[in-house]
């Protein structure tokens, strides 16, 4: 049985199925699923993210709602975008994965390729302190997609 979180999930992406962007209201879909509204923040926040294609915006006030944006990128203005801002100081692992997923996903990276950015890029492969680590995962992960758009 699927968790709550990936019920919402599903959920909004039906909602997107036909358009760009949707506005939704924390609170209706914490009252539709039964959830408290942290449970949507939740979902918003891991599922929906930059690196996946995403813009998640929140107005507040009476009338307050979040807009969730798709974005409709080029593959190599998606790259382009990755590399100036996601990839600019040091990622985690998990943040990884999720990039190398959407890579995926966009048929940027064949399976050969999933499957060595993921080992490439894993704590055992790049055995030193975290801080730098880090760091070393985006440099390495930045280089590979600037030769991706230079092949291109």
């Amino acid at each position: 049985m699927s968790n709550i979180s990936d019920i919402i999930e599903e959920f909004i992406l039906e909602q997107l199925e036909d358009c760009d962007n949707i506005n939704l209201s924390r609170n209706e879909l914490a009252n539709f699923f039964s959830c408290a509204p942290s449970q949507i923040n939740y979902v918003l926040s891991t599922r929906f993210t930059a690196p996946k294609g995403y813009i998640v915006e929140s107005h507040r006030g009476g009338g307050g709602y979040i807009r969730l944006i798709r974005v409709n990128y080029e593959k190599n203005d998606y790259i382009r975008e990755l590399i100036s801002s996601t990839l600019q100081d040091d990622i985690d692992y998990s943040t990884a994965l999720k990039i190398i997923e959407n890579l995926y996903e966009l048929d940027i990276l064949d399976d050969s390729a999933k499957f060595t950015l993921e080992i490439a890029l894993s704590p055992k492969a790049l055995s030193m302190p975290l801080r730098i680590e880090n760091k070393q995962r985006a440099n390495i992960l930045k280089t590979v997609l600037i030769n991706y758009i230079k092949g291109k």
